[in-house]
């Protein structure tokens, strides 16, 4: 596309309740449609360059909906890891983030199953956010790194930045240079909340199950227009 495209894009996928609302729908036909929306996407994605995405599937918050609508997407989320298990010709590395304790045990195996299974193949990595929340995911790491203190592995003044990155669930993924909010919603959702420290926001008033590829090149062309200063500033 010319000019540099982000390694890493994070995406916080919103509208799909108010994509079924607008057509008469029940809310899991919304959420069914996202799930369409993300698969057309990560077969674009890697087309453009793009080596890394993260998408917030299901955050620490969500459990607060009812329970139909919860039951509908873990359904959906079981759907997309079975579709990846059959897929012989997909190279999309698949990770997650978020507490998988919450789930389902027969789910979290199968999450595991497919990280295993997928981790040696060539292509972009997609990692979903499930039962994900940035405080939550901080927590757990600081949980981490003082039980290593207090295992003597380590002392407090080792701990920096890289060893707190080192703990969260994106280990060794590059933090994202740009993130995606579809439905024109001005608001971080308690999502990546460290690894975004430096990241460029690109608020879209698509709503998730309408975005394309077209949008995210859309999204790409806007970041690399961004004078991205990391805090400092540009003599002259």
């Amino acid at each position: 596309m010319g000019r540099e495209v982000p390694k890493h894009i994070g995406i916080i996928m919103d509208g799909n309740g108010r994509w079924a609302k607008k057509r008469f729908l029940p809310r899991a036909m919304g959420h069914r449609q996202g799930a369409q929306a993300l698969d057309k996407l990560t077969k674009e994605a890697e087309g453009l360059g793009v080596e890394y995405i993260t998408v917030y599937a299901f955050s620490t918050e969500n459990w607060k909906r009812s329970k139909d609508e919860v039951d509908s997407i873990m359904g959906l989320l079981r759907e997309y890891i079975n579709r990846f298990f059959n897929d012989k010709k997909s190279i999309l590395k698949i990770r997650s983030a978020g507490d998988l304790t919450a789930l389902s045990p027969d789910l979290q195996a199968d999450i595991e199953k497919l990280k295993e299974q997928s981790k040696d193949r060539p292509g972009m990595t997609l990692t979903i956010a499930i039962n994900y929340g940035g405080r939550d995911e901080i927590r757990r790491a600081v949980t981490k790194i003082a039980e290593d203190v207090k295992a003597g592995k380590i002392q407090p003044e080792d701990i920096n930045d890289q060893m707190i990155s080192d703990n969260l669930d994106t280990a060794g993924i590059p933090d994202p240079e740009l993130i995606i909010r579809t439905s024109g919603e001005f608001r971080t959702s308690n999502f990546l909340m460290w690894q975004s420290a430096y990241s460029e926001y690109y608020i879209t008033d698509k709503l998730w199950p309408d975005f394309n590829v077209e949008d995210l090149k859309d999204a790409i062309k806007a970041y690399q227009t961004r004078d991205r200063r990391f805090g400092g500033r540009k003599e002259g």
